[in-house]
């Protein structure tokens, strides 16, 4: 049967392909955590997740795909509403409820995106637009798990948060294809929707400016390590200065996402 290219991601874009009712994908040292963890959460009852088939001979994942529109960048503007944002909130949320149960120790992650505080849950870590499967506008599943790792819940949520308001200046957001948006308002939807207490509301604030830094970190320590490959790839998305121009903002408007938000 002939391989599907399938659009999406960064780490592996290209090389994720539709084989008739499977996804093949590059595995890594990580593959048998995640699939573990992916198979727990669907006993559990949770089917916003791939369920994975197993490792083919040539060493790729093979996944149970999963029908619906998977925005890609620039993102339509449908996938762009606060109704979209508050359906992956919800589905994350969903995701961290079962995920409790799940014991992580034993088991390799990937700690590239990991929560840099440590934590007893698996998260996503990366859920961005180009990760869910959205049907008639609302999402119904989280894929690329290839960043899972145990953490906390609510830095989970900051990243959906710093990927889905999105927290960037105005100058990257129109870069990157957003919509103009009252993005404290946003920010306060995810918390609704997801149904943080005030607390949690508090703790996402702090949790936002961890994912900030650590988003920054890796991104500095790639350019630093992987040669003119690397850092043409920065440079595409943005260069190293979007980090600076996404701190300045962010710490410029933090007064009005607390108020908002609180």
């Amino acid at each position: 049967m002939a391989e599907q290219q399938l659009d999406g991601g960064i780490a592996n874009a290209g090389q994720v392909v539709r084989v008739g009712p499977h996804v093949l994908r590059p595995s890594s040292p990580y593959s048998a955590s995640i699939h573990a963890f992916l198979r727990a959460v669907r006993d559990a009852g949770f089917e916003g997740a791939p369920t994975p088939v197993g490792i083919d001979e040539d060493g790729r994942e093979r996944l149970v795909f999963i029908e619906g529109e998977v925005p890609v960048a620039p993102y339509p503007d449908w996938s762009q509403s606060d109704t979209a944002l508050a359906s992956v909130a919800r589905l994350l949320r969903g995701l961290h409820d079962v995920a409790r149960e799940f014991d992580p120790q034993g088991l390799s992650w990937n700690d590239g995106l990991a929560d840099p505080a440590g934590g007893t849950v698996v998260c996503h870590n990366d859920v961005e637009l180009s990760n869910v499967v959205f049907r008639d506008g609302i999402a119904v599943a989280l894929l690329d798990f290839e960043f899972a790792a145990p953490g906390r819940p609510v830095y989970d949520l900051a990243q959906l948060a710093r990927l889905c308001v999105p927290i960037e200046d105005d100058f990257d957001q129109d870069r990157i294809g957003w919509l103009p948006a009252d993005r404290p308002a946003r920010l306060r939807l995810v918390a609704d929707a997801y149904g943080l207490d005030r607390d949690g509301r508090v703790e996402l604030l702090t949790a936002i400016d961890d994912a900030l830094a650590r988003i920054e970190a890796a991104a500095r320590r790639t350019i630093d390590a992987g040669g003119p490959n690397a850092v043409a790839r920065m440079n595409r998305a943005g260069g190293l200065e979007k980090f600076d121009r996404r701190r300045r903002w962010w710490s410029a408007h933090h007064d009005k996402f607390t108020a908002v938000l609180l």
